[in-house]
């Protein structure tokens, strides 16, 4: 058997491990906060969601909203009006998410509790 046969007769294995892909899709300093904050209601707009994300840019808000819309993580939803109102919620997939996040701000909180304790 030829080498190139071989290769050929393997089953095709992604060549990034599923966490990374997710990483890729949630990973970024915005999108896993902007996610927890829409989970809180069931939507917000833009200007909203800005104003309960400290330091965060228009710009890198718009980009963090883009990707998780872009991934079917977030709904956009347009209201034809002056001035224009724009809405966005969390999709069903990105609510599956939200246990594991649920258990990482557990996790967070149980850390800067004993980091506080050790000092």
């Amino acid at each position: 058997m030829k080498k190139e046969d071989v290769r050929s007769s393997t089953i095709d294995v992604p060549t990034k491990c599923t966490l990374s892909q997710t990483l890729d899709i949630i990973g970024g300093k915005w999108r896993l906060p902007i996610i927890w904050e829409l989970s809180a209601r069931e939507s917000m707009r833009y200007n909203e969601l800005k104003r309960h994300m400290n330091g965060i840019t228009n710009i890198m808000l718009t980009r963090a909203l883009r990707g998780l819309e872009e991934n079917g993580l977030v709904t956009r939803k347009e209201h034809s009006q002056i001035p224009p109102c724009v809405e966005y919620s969390l999709t069903e997939s990105s609510k599956r998410l939200l246990p594991a996040l649920k258990y990482i701000n557990e996790w967070g909180i149980n850390s800067l509790l004993n980091s506080d304790s050790e000092n």
